[in-house]
């Protein structure tokens, strides 16, 4: 790609979201959600294969239409009350209409169909970019809009999706759909949870970004994009393959890693609510998610050996040296000691 192109498509995916998240104005919101899809479509066409045009295309549709319900909700909320404030959506027809929007950007279920299938037909640090930095501004908006949000709406969405998200990753053998319906799964646990503790809900995009990035950094380095070929990537990573194990378990939200914390606190606050029954139907099918996380770590982890016909092992190289990693795989496997202090903040 040309470098001038690529440095403005870089700035506008900056620009987007933080222009979004910033703005208490409608349209200033609008606007940010329109340049950072304008700005990520080109990268994940950027491989000129029918596949990623095909993605493409899907996002782009997608988001538009989303957009275009954002827009209409905001001018029924204006026709209705005669202000553009993003915080004062008293309308609830407009409320209905934002919060479809919302799941629609997000891919929250059952909107979920254009996620999967984006994320594997993009690049495997484009589909990084749109599981983590490309909910960012969605989220801030239903952040803002909380105090409008149905309650009993929001807990459907983010049961549905936790369903969903852990049954669509059982039959996956490609890693970026895994991811995929990874990104589903969690965005349902921080939809649940976002009318009742909206810190808590942040803190879980945040543990999650931190993960998912991770995952996403190894997935990259070992040049891995099916579960069938983690069998043989040891011989290049050796440690950086067992270490995967790790990140895996801690996206299951398994004890004493990082990505169990937020899951504790969630099902900590659901039971203070007296909604017991919620809690325990997110942690049976959060069952779901943990088996595809066991079989994508046993495939990492238990390896074939040198002399097997089976398959073909693959050339040890010397990879490209990334020094953030290390930080990256410290914080997705090590915050839970700080539960403490986090609770006495939220």
């Amino acid at each position: 790609m040309n470098p001038h192109a690529n440095t403005i498509i870089i700035t506008s995916l900056i620009t987007g979201p933080l222009l979004t998240i910033s703005s208490d104005h409608w349209i200033l919101a609008w606007m940010g959600l329109e340049i950072s899809t304008l700005a990520i479509t080109p990268l994940i066409a950027k491989q000129h294969h029918p596949r990623a045009i095909e993605a493409a295309i899907k996002y782009f549709l997608t988001q538009a239409a989303a957009s275009t319900l954002i827009l209409a909700s905001s001018i029924t909320n204006a026709w209705q009350t005669g202000q553009w404030d993003i915080t004062q959506m008293s309308n609830a027809p407009s409320c209905v209409i934002l919060t479809t929007a919302l799941a629609i950007k997000l891919g929250l279920a059952p909107f979920h169909f254009w996620l999967p299938e984006v994320l594997q037909g993009a690049t495997t640090m484009t589909a990084m970019i749109l599981a983590t930095w490309q909910k960012l501004a969605p989220l801030s908006l239903l952040l803002m809009t909380t105090q409008s949000m149905n309650t009993p709406l929001m807990v459907t969405l983010g049961l549905t999706s936790i369903i969903i998200g852990g049954w669509g990753g059982l039959n996956q053998t490609q890693l970026r759909k895994m991811m995929a319906f990874s990104s589903i799964a969690h965005l349902g646990w921080m939809i649940t949870i976002l009318t009742l503790s909206p810190k808590l809900m942040m803190l879980t995009f945040y543990t999650y970004a931190i993960m998912t990035f991770t995952m996403f950094l190894m997935i990259e380095l070992l040049e891995t994009n099916k579960i069938s070929v983690m069998m043989t990537s040891w011989t290049k990573l050796p440690m950086l393959n067992a270490t995967m194990m790790l990140i895996l378990m801690s996206l299951a939200g398994l004890p004493p890693l990082t990505g169990f914390m937020p899951k504790w606190l969630i099902i900590q606050e659901l039971s203070k609510q007296h909604m017991c029954f919620t809690a325990t139907t997110m942690v049976i099918t959060s069952m779901l998610s943990l088996f595809f996380y066991l079989r994508t770590s046993y495939q990492a982890t238990i390896t074939l050996s040198p002399n097997s016909t089976s398959s073909t092992q693959q050339w040890r190289h010397k990879p490209n040296q990334t020094s953030y990693l290390t930080p990256m795989i410290m914080l997705s496997v090590t915050l839970l000691p700080i539960v403490p202090t986090l609770s006495a903040i939220i």
